[in-house]
This record gives C-alpha cells, structure tokens and sequence, in this order.
C-alpha cells in the first residue's frame, strides 16, 4: 500500500515532462499508476477475498504515537475499486481529450495534478489515523483548487476555485477539531482501535461527531454548501468526470460510511445525516430539472445522489448500508460516463447546451448508446445495478421501520422521480431531435474519449445483470451489522413482487410523467422561483457572504497592515508586555520569584552583556542606517561570545556566521535606501512618538528577561542535557548535540524548514524585479572570432549582448564603482580575494565533514561558503561572482532538497525509520575504518540549499541590482578606465 501511494507521488511528478515530451502518450501511461492499484486489489481479494483485511504501517512521529498507518477492509476496498478503476479510466480519456496541440498547456497543468488526486484520495481511503485522514483530506482540498481553478488562467475559474476552497477548507478545520476531540475521548487516533471499541457518547463524542460531520457535508456539496460544486463545472470535462463524480465528493459519503459504527449511538449522528441528505437529494434534483447545461444538469444530480448515498450510510441499517454502498459503486460508474459523454459532445460540437444540440443521435451513435445505458442506472431502471441499488435503499425503509421510517421513504421515491426524470431529460436534450432546428454538426470524438465513457456504462450494465461480484463486495462492507429479518438481504435482480419494487415502479413511472409534461413542471418551476426565495438561493447567500469576508479582511488589512515596521514590532512589544506580563505579575504574587539570584557565571558575561545592550541601545540612537546595522553586529557578536563562554561553541559559531551574512546582505539592500533615517518628529501620523517606542522596547526586553529568569527558577524536573547528550552518541552516532538534533531528533522540522526556505529564497529573489529570470548564472561570455572579450550578463536572457566581428557591445560595461565596495576594481583584492576562496571553500567542506561530531555541520558549513561567495561579489562585482559560481541556484536549490530527501528515507533501506540516522562502520581501501552516519547526507543537502539561498541573495539584490544600474546609466556615466580591453564604452 505504501508502495501504491508513493508510485503515485513519484508519478505525479514525472508526469510534467513525460506528458510535456510525449503529448497523449505520456498521458496514457500515467493511467498506469491507478491501473496498478486496480490489479493489486483484484490479486488481493483473489487471494483472501473481499473481507480480506491488509495492513501497513510506516512511523512517522513516534514520539507522538503517529505513523503512517494504512488499512485495506471492504469499505477502504470499494473506495479504492472507484478511485484507482474511475482514475484510470479518466486519465485514458484525458488523453483524447486533450489531444490538440492547442489543448497541451492544459494537458501539463491537469493530467500530473489529477494523477497526484488519485494518490491523495487512495491515502484518504486507506488511512488508519485519524491525523493521516486529515492531512490526505487537505492535500485533496488543495489538489481540488488547482484543478478546478485551471491554473489560474481564467476569472470565472479563479473564483470558482476559491469558493470551492473556503468551504471545503472550512469544513476541513471543522474535521480537524472533530478528530482531535474524537482522539481525545477514545485515547487513540487508529480508526480500527475506534470501530472496534466506539467511545461512550458523551457530550464531546456529540460534538467531534457534528463535526465530522460538518466536513462531510462541505466536502460532499450537501446542502446547505452545495453551491460550490455546480460552479465547479468550469473545470476541464476529465477533472468533473472524476472528482465531482467519483472522488472528491465521495470524500463526504466515505466519512459517514467510516464512522456511522461508530457514531451510531450518538442521536444526534442518525437524524442529522437523514434530514441532510433527504433535503439534499429533493432539492438537487429538483434543481437539476431546469439545467439547460449538460455539465450543470449532472453537477445538480450529482448533489441529490450524494444526498440519497448519504441517508443510506447513516441511516444505521443494514440493508440501508448495503444499498448506499452498491450505489455509491453504481453512481461513479454511471455518473463518471455520462460527464465523459458530455466533454466529449461539448468537444465535437463546441457546446453542451441542450437548447443548440440536435440530431446527434443520428451522427454521435456510439455516444447516444453509452448515455442511454449510464441514464438508464441513474434512473433505476432494470436491469442496471442503479436499479438494484435503488430498490435496496427502498427495501430498507419499507420493509421494516416505522413512521419515521415511511417518511424517509416517500423522500427517497420522490427523490427516485426526479431523477428518473432528469436522467431522461439529458438523453432526449443531449441527444433528440430539436423542432425547427438543423442537426448538430458534430467532429466525431475519437475511441480515446468514447472508450472510457463506454467502460463505465457498460460495467453499470453488466454488474446490474450480474451482481453477485457486488454482492459479495458491499455484504462484506456491512458485515458487522445485524440482518433486520430472518435472512440477511442481498443484492439481485429480483426479489419478487415487494413494496420495494413498487415503490421502484413509482419513481420510474413518475419520471416518466414529469418528462411528459415537461412544458408544465417547467412553467411550476418558474412560478416556484418567485424573487425572495430567488435571491436566498444557497449560492447567492454563499457568495454574499464571501464578499462581507473579502470586505472584513480588505478593511481590517487597512487598519492594521500599514507599511510601517516599526509600528508592527510595537504592537508585537505591546503584546508581550501586556500578555506575559500581567502573567509575570501574577506568578510572582503567586511566589514564583526565585530564591536567589546569581550574577553571573563567568566575569565575562556581564562585559558581554552590557555590550549587547549598548549595541542596542546605539542603533536606536544613530541616524545612519549603515551605522545603525554595524552596531546591530556588535550586539550579535557578544552574543555569540556569550554562547561561547556558557561552553556552546556550535551556537557560538552559527551566531557568529548568520550575523556575518546577515550584516553583508543588509549592506546589499542599504545600497537602494537614502543613506539616514527619516528625522522623528515625534507623534505623527506614522504612529505613536519616539518615548513610546522607547518605553515598549525596554519593557518588552524587561518582560522577556525576567520570563526567562522565573521559568528556570520554577524548573522542578531534572535537565534533559545529559540524556540528550547520551543518545546523541548512542543512537544519532554523533557528539554533537546540536548537530544530531537538527538532522536526526527534528530531521522532519529541518527538512520543512529548507524547504520552506528554498520557497522563501525563490520568491524574494524573483520579487527583486518584476521582470522574469532564466536562471542562468551571470558569467564570463568569449566574444567573436576577432579575439575581443566582453564581459556580459546573462541575468536576462533577452538581454545577453552578442556582439559581431566587428561590433562592439550594445551596453556599456560597468565595473562595481558606486555599488560595493566603492571605487575601482582592483587587480590585487581580486588575486587575493581568489586565494582566500579556496581556503574558505575547503574550509566550509570540513565544517560539513566534522559537523556530526565537532562545531559544524551543514547550515554553518553553507553560511561559510555563501561568505566566500560574497567576497568575490565583493571583490568583483557580479561577474566575479559569475565566475565564482556559474551554477544556477536553483538547480542548487532542488539538489538540496532532493538529497536531504533520500538521505532521510536512506535508513528505511537499513531497517530503521524515515529521517533517522544509520550508522555504518566500513572498512576500505586506502582510508581503512570508516564510521559514516546516513544523516551526513541530509548535512549535504542543507548545505546545499544554504549555498544556493545565499548565492541567489548575491545575484538578486547585488548582481541584478548591478545590471540594472548599468542599463540604467547612460554611456556618458562610463568611466573609460574603468571599461575592460577590447570593450567600447
């Protein structure tokens, strides 16, 4: 199982340039991922049947109790069979869909995404933590977003994106907190433990089961959130075809399905799930009769099937659970097919509006046979397995049960006529002969997008004439509920003359009715929709509520968000004081003072101290901006003296060099700023007045001291330093504490980190100019067969200079006067500056080496390097820097990340755990013993990314600033001394 997810994950990501280079071929092969989670589960179930149970589990953090802990059932087992077989299917038609050349934008941005849904979805349905639910839930939410909102290319999806987004993502916290009250309760996270042992129903199971439910419901488009999904439709046919009919939305369905055993004593849980889905299932189908879109008239029918599934999974009944699950098999088979056999007409005759379709029952054959078979089992009519379904969720109201009980069915019937009746609607409208008009002209679809559409109506067919497969399948699915009657009820194509299949006749017979007299439910529709209730439709009231939530941030934006720095460190300052302070007050009238106070350690740390706050109290009294960051340094500096003198050389050094390449990047970006800080006028319309911000300071700084000095002194259970220290040694096989914390105990953190960082360095290093990069490395560039060089940039690609035999450059060389450092290149900084990088080089490569063991390690050991690099630009300018570097950083940058990632899976190989060090002792040639910790290479890698973060810092705010200085100046601003030999200025 973890195998199938991560053959997902890695297809997914090679799908973008296996679609991008092999077009429609690429795309089928990527229905080989979810192809294979089909063939693995028919060897399963070939093996040990449908009741076969498989289990997995990978830790993850287990000082937490959390792993990533996979379980296949019956019920994880049907939503796999609909996942992986309507994925595969999807993703074939995906292929004759998006065949044009015009289409292969949209073919790189949907196909990878979908096959990375697919993933998600399988890890929701397999998921044996609630926490491993949640995360899967959200990766869902996200996948949905991009999906539906193509890319980002068009409004209309943008915005249908984001409402999709809000909802589901609110329904998403409402999960969160549920399943966190739910673990809290039953003591444990694992959903087996759960169904095994359901929790008392006390008042919180009450609410996390609200809760749960809560996200089923945004996540399932059940009412009163079932606006977004109709707006959904916006997206590609394959993306609708698959997540609106048989995986996103069965997310919700599977929720009920999940913890219904669970929940089934909870009141609130039974009559909440009925009354939501009934309404639901009316209201939806109702709605879908006056769809004149194909896409929306199935979006609104999906809305009231998911309804109808829902009633039946939460009824708490085993028939009714019998026939919810089948249906839920039945309605992505038929459902899926009937949204593919519309992309494919919208495709052929550029519109899916029934209004402007006609005749295509004539020149769509193939197409108008596959809708008549998928309408027919959404409609219940024998002898599909929509049928059968249908009349087993009848069966399980009428044949036992009360009024109650006869209530939900006369919903369901009337539910049943509504859907037999629009089911028709879409054949006849998509199909039929319109009075007065011309035959549709129609490109025949290719067998790409009629293939798949067939499969899924087909199978509805074939299942429904045979359904002893389905059977065994949903019997085991329910297999610890009690049989209502004397014998359990199964799935087939008769039973008889019952109410069930009465009630059947009804729906059928009833839609038959409605679409006979179309013109009038029509004009009752009209007559129905009177103004009021028009605008309290759920969407317009969603949509009216989204913009009070726009409107509330843009105004709550203005007031707090504006532009000025130091207000935000005042209202952080003012926060702290105010908080934490009036705790500290009250902790110590509590007596929570300490006994007694010592001064100091060692007679160093009070010199250093005061330094650190002269430092402070300097910047806040200078006016130059470069003064007032060199004694900021200063304060750094004693810092890291401090952390020396408490016997921390590892921090001493880290300190030292994140003040060091803070302080030169400060200088890069104090080149662009006026040279001294606006004058205080004291209080103005900036903000409050300088003694105010003096006063927030000191308190602030006085607060976090005194914090500090109350929680060691209240500090009763014995320092973990020790213990750290031992199983640093003992099982991280390092002595540096510091260092095996960051790449074995938080290895996870720190890779999150990096990786965050990586996106960090990407964005500010792209938002320097609005203009785009290409990545390259500014460097040296050999001129023309003439011998002359010229020393270009190659920052912007359409900007390189090229220059002919007998041309000289377009632009101007500049050297790095008036940036940094000022003046004149010289010859003799640069020789020495180059003998010094490569000391400094192998230096932060021994930092990298030891860093296990001694002060070091991979995020000192890139900071030293990124300083090496910095006083080449220094010596320089950028194309010292190019020469320095020529690699691009972003290269670097996924280098980085990719190595930390292996290393950190590495020790799975050995038997250990994901991101957790191995130790090898090997024995080689020429060196002998060798005592290598996998965990060296997660050091490579964040060494890596360190170097590239700093680099392409060097290259945006240094060498861009610098190429945009040189285009910026004129040729009379050259200096012709400063131009090298053979360069016209």
């Amino acid at each position: 199982m973890v195998l199938l997810l991560l053959l997902h994950a890695a297809g997914a990501l090679l799908a973008v340039p296996v679609v991008r280079r092999w077009g429609t071929r690429g795309v089928l092969l990527t229905a080989l991922a979810p192809l294979a989670a089909v063939v693995w589960l028919a060897r399963v179930w070939a093996v040990d049947g449908t009741s076969a149970v498989r289990t997995a589990e990978l830790p993850w953090v287990p000082g937490l109790d959390l792993s990533v802990a996979l379980r296949l059932d019956a019920l994880s087992g049907l939503l796999v069979l609909v996942v992986a077989g309507v994925g595969a299917l999807v993703l074939a038609y995906s292929a004759g869909y998006f065949a044009g050349e015009e289409e292969a934008g949209d073919r790189v941005r949907t196909v990878p995404a979908l096959l990375g849904f697919a993933g998600a979805m399988l890890g929701l349905v397999l998921a044996d933590d609630l926490v491993l639910l949640y995360v899967f839930w959200e990766v869902t939410t996200v996948l949905s977003w991009w999906l539906v909102g193509a890319g980002g290319r068009r409004g209309e999806a943008r915005r249908a994106a984001v409402h999709a987004l809000l909802v589901t993502t609110a329904g998403g916290l409402a999960l969160l907190v549920g399943v966190l009250l739910l673990a809290s309760e039953a003591g444990t996270t694992r959903i087996s433990e759960l169904l095994a042992a359901p929790p008392e129903p006390t008042a919180a199971v009450s609410v996390a089961a609200a809760l749960l439910l809560a996200g089923a419901v945004t996540k399932s488009a059940l009412l009163p959130v079932s606006a977004w999904l109709p707006g959904a439709m916006v997206a590609p046919t394959p993306v609708s075809a698959y997540l609106h009919a048989a995986a996103m939305v069965k997310a919700g369905v599977y929720l009920v399905a999940r913890f219904s055993p669970v929940f089934e004593q909870v009141p609130l849980w039974r009559t909440a799930t009925v009354v939501v889905g009934g309404a639901t299932m009316l209201v939806g189908a109702w709605r879908s009769l006056r769809q004149h879109d194909l896409k929306l008239l199935l979006a609104h029918g999906t809305i009231s099937e998911l309804g109808f599934m829902v009633v039946l999974l939460g009824a708490g009944g085993r028939t009714a659970a019998l026939a919810g699950a089948g249906l839920l098999l039945a309605h992505a088979m038929f459902k899926s097919a009937l949204f593919m056999v519309a992309g494919a007409i919208d495709h052929a005759a550029g519109t899916r509006d029934v209004r402007e379709l006609s005749g295509l029952h004539r020149s769509a054959r193939p197409l108008f046979l596959v809708s008549i078979a998928a309408a027919a089992s959404m409609a219940g009519v024998p002898p599909t397995l929509g049928f059968i379904t249908h009349e087993a969720g009848f069966e399980a109201f009428a044949a036992h049960g009360g009024t109650a009980e006869r209530v939900v069915l006369v919903v369901l019937v009337a539910g049943s006529v509504l859907t037999a009746a629009y089911s028709t609607r879409f054949v006849l409208g998509a199909f039929g002969d319109r009075a007065g008009a011309e035959p549709t002209r129609l490109h025949g679809p290719g067998a790409a997008m009629v293939l798949p559409a067939a499969a899924g109506a087909l199978g509805g067919l074939v299942l429904g004439l045979v359904p002893g497969p389905v059977d065994a399948l949903v019997s085991a699915v329910v297999a610890d509920r009690p049989a209502e009657g004397p014998e359990p009820y199964h799935l087939t194509l008769w039973h008889g003359l019952t109410p069930a299949l009465a009630a059947s006749a009804v729906a059928l017979g009833g839609g038959a009715l409605l679409v006979a007299a179309r013109g009038r439910v029509l004009r009752a529709q009209e007559r129905l929709a009177v103004r009021p209730l028009r605008e309290l439709t759920a969407g317009r009231v969603q949509d009216e509520a989204l913009r009070a939530l726009d409107a509330v941030a843009a105004r709550t934006t203005r007031a707090h968000q504006r532009g000025s720095l130091p207000q935000y460190v005042l209202v952080v300052a003012a926060v702290l004081v105010v908080g934490p302070g009036t705790g500290l007050v009250l902790a110590v009238a509590a007596g929570a003072w300490p006994n007694e106070w010592r001064a100091w350690d060692a007679p160093a740390q009070p010199l250093l101290a005061a330094l650190c706050v002269a430092g402070a109290v300097a910047a806040a009294a200078v006016r130059s901006r470069r003064s007032a960051f060199l004694v900021v340094g200063v304060s750094g500096y004693a810092l890291a003296g401090l952390f020396v003198v408490a016997g921390a050389p590892d921090l001493a050094l880290t300190q030292t060099l994140v003040e060091t390449v803070t302080l030169a990047v400060a200088l890069l970006v104090l080149r662009r700023l006026p040279p001294r800080f606006e004058p205080d006028a004291g209080r103005t319309a900036r903000g409050p007045s300088r003694a105010v911000r003096v006063a927030a300071a000191a308190g602030a700084g006085v607060v976090a001291a005194l914090l500090s000095a109350v929680a060691l002194g209240a500090r009763s259970a014995e320092p973990v330093a020790d213990l750290v220290a031992r199983l640093a040694v003992e099982e991280g096989g390092g002595e540096n504490v510091v260092n095996v914390i960051l790449v074995d105990v938080r290895a996870w953190d720190t890779f999150g980190e990096i990786t965050v960082l990586t996106a960090a360095a990407t964005g500010v290093a792209s938002m320097v100019f609005l203009r785009h990069r290409t990545g390259r490395a500014p460097g040296l560039r050999e001129a023309d067969a003439a011998g002359d060089a010229a020393l270009a940039s190659s920052w912007h690609e359409e900007e390189d200079l090229h220059p002919g035999p007998d041309s000289a450059p377009q632009r101007p060389w500049l050297t790095a006067a008036g940036t940094l450092p000022p003046g004149r290149r010289s010859a003799v900084v640069e020789a020495a500056v180059r003998l010094v990088f490569g000391v400094v080089m192998v230096l932060s490569v021994h930092l990298l080496l030891v860093g296990h063991d001694r002060p070091g390690g991979g995020f000192a050991a890139g900071l030293v390097a990124g300083l090496a690099l910095f006083l080449r630009y220094a010596a320089g300018g950028r194309y010292e820097l190019g020469e320095a570097a020529r690699v691009d950083a972003g290269v670097l940058l996924g280098l980085g990340l990719f190595i930390a990632g292996v290393a950190g899976l590495a020790p799975l190989a050995l038997g250990g755990g994901a991101f957790e060090s191995a130790v090898l002792d090997l024995h080689l040639p020429v060196l002998g013993d060798v005592h290598l910790v996998t965990s060296l290479g997660f050091d490579v890698g964040v060494y890596l990314v360190v170097v590239a973060t700093v680099l392409d810092v060097l290259r945006s705010l240094g060498a861009g600033v610098d190429e945009q200085h040189e285009r910026d100046a004129g040729p009379g601003d050259v200096d012709p001394d400063d131009v090298p030999e053979g360069v016209s200025a």
